[in-house]
């Protein structure tokens, strides 16, 4: 998995209360750990930034009766959608995140919490979710994303892994004497590449 060095941020969905925080963007996601129960109580993503594991914080409250992990098959799953509700859980409050679920680049996870409210989604076409920002306080409050473009790895990416054994395999094959032969040929074209010019 190759992804753009480039983010977008989006979002947040959700209400005001809490206090900002900001997981800013990686290069992938590893695991996703969420609290929740009527609400989302909690969440905290692990990172990977180039190969390394970066745990991240726990945003939000102590509660929650049920808590999941969800674990991707890092780096050949990775996250394209994120969708859920908000709504306030008592008359008159502020709006939290009432539910939260998920897709990956192989399956569904979710929905976690009570799918009431008012319902928001953000599916990503060509591209990965690569990090988590938002409000909390005693629960998640409001959540955005980081959002970079999925590159196919480069041309030179994949000759420059594979080239240089295939290339020692086919000298291998065809031999010494040859290999003389095919550098004298080459070396002739230059010499008249050369002479011509």
């Amino acid at each position: 998995m190759v992804v753009s060095k480039k983010l977008m941020k989006v979002g947040p969905w959700g209400g005001a209360g809490g206090h900002p925080w900001d997981d800013g963007g990686h290069s992938g996601i590893r695991s996703i750990t969420v609290s929740y129960d009527r609400s989302i109580d909690s969440i905290s993503v692990e990172y990977d930034r180039d190969g390394l594991d970066v745990p991240g914080e726990r945003h939000g409250g102590a509660g929650g009766n049920h808590t999941t992990q969800i674990k991707l098959s890092f780096p050949d799953e990775y996250l394209t959608a994120v969708s859920g509700h908000y709504s306030p859980v008592a008359h008159g409050g502020s709006p939290v995140i009432r539910s939260l679920a998920f897709r990956s680049s192989q399956r569904a996870y979710g929905p976690f919490g009570a799918a009431e409210g008012t319902p928001f989604t953000f599916p990503v076409d060509g591209g990965v979710i690569v990090g988590f920002c938002g409000r909390s306080g005693w629960q998640l409050d409001a959540v955005g994303l980081y959002v970079a473009a999925l590159r196919p790895e480069r041309m030179y990416d994949r000759v420059h892994k594979i080239g240089l054994s295939a290339y020692r395999a086919v000298m291998h094959r065809i031999g010494p004497q040859q290999q003389q032969q095919e550098q004298e040929k080459q070396l002739n074209g230059n010499a008249m590449i050369t002479h011509r010019t």
